[in-house]
């Protein structure tokens, strides 16, 4: 899906005010979906998710949490759906050996950094996870989802954008109100910062603990873009934030070309772009995320800039994560 261009303004437009008893709807069922009680595994299960449809840094921030839960000493796992993955059951994923087609391309970066499990059934990813040894289950998206009961809830927030328009989908960014999923989140982190924005999304989610972090790009490959013409292109929830990145990091994004997210690239797509970028003499550059979508060959032609999300207070974090582990393995 590619995220309307009107969710992101401050206020509600035509289209969104005429939208929005659809989304006050969606909003109203997503909230009570999230009410009801989940299922119980045999490991703490730490959820990474957000407020909003579309991109929020959610999967740099599982990884950056398996990290520290791994500096702690946890065996940790991911459970994933495997959005547009397409083999079925539940499946532990090799990175070298599965497709994006196969398994998806979150669970793709995901599995590079510690074992992650996919399932439609996140019960039975979980239970995968376990079997194999993990003492720490760490949920990728699934804020919203019930499926399972979770020991504690990090949303996401993009400090350039924060709610939007403040309406829930279809009307704008929101799956449901913010006060009726505050309950369900243990803490909130603020990628990039708060901004005039998202101060609203700060003053409405400044009862729980805010946390901050940022994004930053592998330095090798960043040095490699500064002063190359590029052309970029995206298939994820904000492209645009992508080709900033660039920008930001010196290089010249003479064409910049944004796809839904997720987007599976056709062989016509990808001959178009590589095209555009011969003539114009330019390199391809993508996200990690778009470049596990892309075939051996094509993958071969385009450069992908890896990231990472940095919390600006680690130590406050694994605090965070040691009280919410001690406080499950003390229930009876």
């Amino acid at each position: 899906m590619r995220t309307p261009g009107f969710w992101a303004r401050r206020s509600p437009g035509p289209l969104a005010l005429a939208l929005s008893p659809f989304g006050a709807l969606y909003g109203a069922i997503t909230a009570r979906r999230m009410g009801r009680p989940g299922f119980r595994v045999g490991a703490p299960v730490v959820c990474v998710g957000n407020f909003v449809a579309g991109g929020a840094g959610k999967t740099p921030a599982a990884i950056a949490v398996a990290g520290l839960l791994r500096e702690m000493g946890e065996r940790v796992a991911f459970l994933s759906r495997g959005y547009g993955g397409a083999l079925r059951g539940t499946v532990a994923v090799d990175p070298d050996a599965h497709s994006a087609g196969e398994v998806g391309d979150e669970p793709l970066l995901l599995a590079r950094a510690a074992p992650c499990y996919v399932a439609r059934d996140r019960r039975l990813a979980a239970r995968a996870a376990i079997a194999a040894g993990a003492s720490v289950l760490v949920l990728d998206d699934g804020l919203q989802s019930p499926a399972l009961a979770k020991d504690f809830s990090f949303a996401m927030v993009d400090g350039g954008v924060g709610f939007g328009n403040g309406l829930c989908v279809p009307a704008g960014p929101l799956r449901a109100p913010p006060a009726r999923q505050l309950p369900f989140v243990s803490a909130v982190i603020f990628v990039e910062g708060v901004s005039d924005a998202s101060i609203r999304a700060y003053e409405a989610v400044s009862a729980r603990p805010v946390l901050n972090a940022r994004i930053v790009a592998d330095p090798a490959v960043a040095a490699s873009l500064r002063n190359q013409n590029v052309l970029a292109f995206a298939g994820i929830g904000r492209p645009g934030k992508f080709f900033d990145t660039l920008r930001a990091l010196g290089a010249r994004v003479v064409v910049a070309r944004g796809f839904a997210d997720h987007q599976r690239y056709g062989q016509t797509e990808l001959d178009a772009l590589f095209a555009e970028a011969a003539s114009l003499g330019l390199t391809p550059v993508t996200t990690q995320k778009d470049f596990v979508r892309l075939a051996p060959a094509e993958a071969a032609r385009v450069v992908a800039l890896p990231i990472a999300l940095l919390f600006d207070d680690p130590p406050a974090v694994r605090a965070l994560l040691a009280e919410a582990l001690a406080r499950r393995r003390a229930a009876p």
